[in-house]
């Protein structure tokens, strides 16, 4: 008689995958589909890189390590935890992002614009100073020093847990030179600083929608969602105040999701600039200091 087949990591993703199908969970934090999610939890409670080579996939996995995966893949379908909360460690423009309960997962598509250092929208070269407005574990702010390396970038946020959870991510990426962390709400703590770029993941979440959210966003910190009844009072005084933040031909970049269409109608004066994403996602737009100016 055979015994049974030795369980493999490939066997454990597979088997894991089918549990979050079966479940239903949502995946809306940088995530998108069951098989990705259960890559990422095995690999992570099998303490394997999330890039492991594909050879990976047949190792052996002994009992004690199933159980760890098992269970924390249990925890995924019966506490509607976001991954990257269970795992601790999230990637944002290809960099890793320690993240918990402190601020949202990173998963917004500015990471592409980034990535491009902002262009073709301004020269990259010429960019020295940044904002990064409700910087949360701090990702934006750390990936446009990264990738804008002559660019001091200033990161605020309103919560002090936030701004603790992003000065452990900028100690990790010792940028602790470059950025700079500020509590403020908005930029009632900056006085007359401008900069080249203003960049904001802020929150952008209505009343009527905060209710329907999945279970998975009511471990978010409603702080980083909520944003009044129609989701546009964050992105309200940002369009009020960023032009006197900005240099002569500075550039506010604005992520406000599914009320793109609210921020549409409420400021039909602007000449907004909608950018599109190769990797997927939406709802950002774009704004010269001069166009602020002129509503």
């Amino acid at each position: 008689m055979r015994g049974a087949a030795p369980l493999t990591v490939g066997t454990l993703i597979r088997r894991s995958e089918r549990r979050l199908r079966r479940a239903g969970v949502f995946y809306g934090h940088g995530i998108a589909n069951a098989r990705d999610e259960a890559a990422a939890l095995v690999l992570h409670a099998l303490a394997l890189p999330p890039d492991a080579p594909a050879a990976t996939w047949r190792r052996r996995v002994g009992a004690p390590a199933a159980r760890r995966a098992v269970e924390l893949v249990s925890r995924r379908i019966r506490e509607r935890i976001p991954s990257a909360y269970l795992t601790g460690i999230t990637w944002f423009a290809g960099l890793p992002i320690r993240v918990d309960a402190r601020a949202l997962v990173p998963r917004s598509p500015l990471a592409e614009l980034i990535e491009r250092g902002f262009a073709p929208w301004v020269e990259p070269a010429r960019i020295g100073s940044i904002l990064d407005l409700g910087t949360g574990s701090g990702c934006i702010a750390i990936a446009c020093a990264k990738y804008l390396p002559r660019a001091r970038v200033d990161a605020v946020d309103i919560s002090p847990e936030a701004l603790a959870l992003a000065a452990s991510n900028v100690r990790h990426h010792r940028l602790g030179r470059r950025v700079r962390l500020i509590r403020s709400d908005h930029f009632a703590a900056l006085g007359r600083r401008r900069y080249d770029i203003i960049v904001s993941n802020p929150p952008y979440v209505g009343a009527r929608e905060m209710r329907r959210l999945p279970p998975e966003y009511r471990h978010e910190p409603r702080l980083g969602l909520a944003s009044g009844s129609a989701g546009l009072d964050s992105v309200t005084v940002i369009l009020r105040e960023a032009a006197r933040h900005l240099r002569p031909r500075g550039l506010l970049v604005v992520e406000v999701g599914n009320t793109e269409a609210a921020v549409r109608r409420a400021f039909r004066a602007l000449p907004f600039v909608w950018l599109e994403f190769a990797r997927g996602g939406g709802g950002v737009f774009l704004l010269t200091r001069e166009q602020l100016e002129t509503r």
